[in-house]
């Protein structure tokens, strides 16, 4: 099995990827990858969520960080924290997930366009192709630097 199969697997960039919820062997997968953060966007009573996920991730000695992002309201006081753990954990070889990568691409496109000043244009080749936010994700993804903060 590989870490490609993982549910709408995105290498984003060489030390960053995304994905929706992997299972028990695929976080041995990205242990052994060369992963050492997993971060956590999804709820913990979402669909498919592992109880006891920040054990499975920390015995396979990476880091574990849950920040859950509600997907039916997402606000800028989410985007804070992540960009926070982004700025964090940068160089360091990262997984991000959630259920099925949406909201995480999202979080991604707004760290990329706010933080790391890319174009929107550029920011949105994060975003999976097959998925059309609704009204509540296109909001969020316009929030501007302002309303985050920075």
């Amino acid at each position: 099995m590989s870490i490609e199969d993982i549910t709408n697997y995105k290498s984003v960039t060489d030390v960053l990827t995304s994905s929706g919820q992997p299972d028990e062997m695929q976080f041995k997968e990205i242990a052994a990858a060369g992963y050492e953060v997993v971060i956590n966007l999804a709820m913990p009573n979402s669909d498919n969520a592992i109880p006891e996920e920040g054990y499975i991730v920390t015995a396979r000695k990476m880091v574990y960080v849950h920040l859950p992002v509600p997907f039916e309201a997402p606000t800028v006081e989410h985007l804070r924290p992540f960009f926070a753990l982004m700025s964090a954990f940068e160089g360091k070889k990262c997984w991000v997930h959630c259920v099925i990568n949406y909201r995480v691409l999202a979080l991604l496109y707004q760290y990329f366009r706010l933080v790391r000043n890319v174009s929107a244009e550029e920011a949105k080749k994060v975003i999976l192709a097959e998925w059309d936010p609704d009204q509540v994700w296109r909001e969020f993804m316009a929030l501007e630097a302002e309303d985050a903060g920075l």
